[in-house]
């Protein structure tokens, strides 16, 4: 498994704009961007103002709740009222529909993703626990290695169900950049970026195939490393 790239910066401000910088330089570049939820919309609003012209790329979703687009648990609504409402040119979107529910919004991401044959970025967050995307510490959708897309019961609030982007996809990335920024996310970055592979920290196991692996940590988060 490849290695990580490690960057720690003073702050979460610093951390969202290095962040925003490189989703903007792939705006211009162009190809297919994942996009996560999260304490994300900081990093989203900068990128906008960035680069207003997101015409080159198609944006889709590392997981998504299982609730409307409009509810304020949903990735998308984060994403379209940071990002997207603010763009002069939109780029393609492949939105996850989980008001279908698990199964069934997992089945429809799994149509579209079909033709895709790789991401040029990946972008990640990490949770306290060590989860990424929608996959979470020893859960058996870590062994998924046929399916695109699959549905997952959350392990953290909000207890919504999920459908999450699997491993063999999440790693199928010419670039996987993560962002973990705050005091109690330094456990997890720390198993993640510094310790063995493990189920027990799914972080650990997602490294691009393709290309670099980098992750951008403001200092509180890094204190473990």
């Amino acid at each position: 498994m490849s290695s990580v790239e490690i960057e720690v910066v003073a702050d979460a401000e610093e951390a969202a704009r290095i962040v925003a910088e490189r989703l903007a330089e792939q705006a211009r570049a162009g190809g297919n961007v994942s996009l996560t939820g999260g304490s994300v919309a900081r990093v989203y609003e900068l990128a906008a103002a960035l680069e207003p012209d997101w015409s080159r790329v198609e944006l889709w979703w590392g997981d998504d709740r299982c609730v409307p687009p409009e509810h304020e648990w949903s990735n998308f609504g984060l994403a379209k009222a940071s990002l997207l409402d603010r763009l002069e040119a939109q780029p393609v979107v492949h939105r996850i529909m989980g008001e279908l529910g698990r199964e069934a919004g997992a089945a429809q991401y799994e149509l579209e993703l079909a033709p895709l044959v790789a991401f040029d970025l990946m972008f990640l967050g990490l949770g306290p626990d060590g989860h990424v995307a929608s996959l979470y510490p020893g859960q058996p959708t870590l062994d998924e290695t046929e399916r695109r897309a699959v549905g997952a019961e959350a392990k953290l609030e909000p207890f919504v169900d999920r459908v999450t982007l699997t491993l063999p996809v999440l790693r199928r990335a010419r670039e996987v950049l993560f962002l973990v920024t705050g005091e109690n996310k330094a456990d997890a970055a720390a198993r993640a970026f510094g310790g063995e592979p493990s189920h027990e920290t799914p972080g650990s196991l997602v490294r691009a195939e393709l290309g670099p692996t980098r992750a951008i940590l403001d200092r509180a988060a890094a204190a473990k490393l």
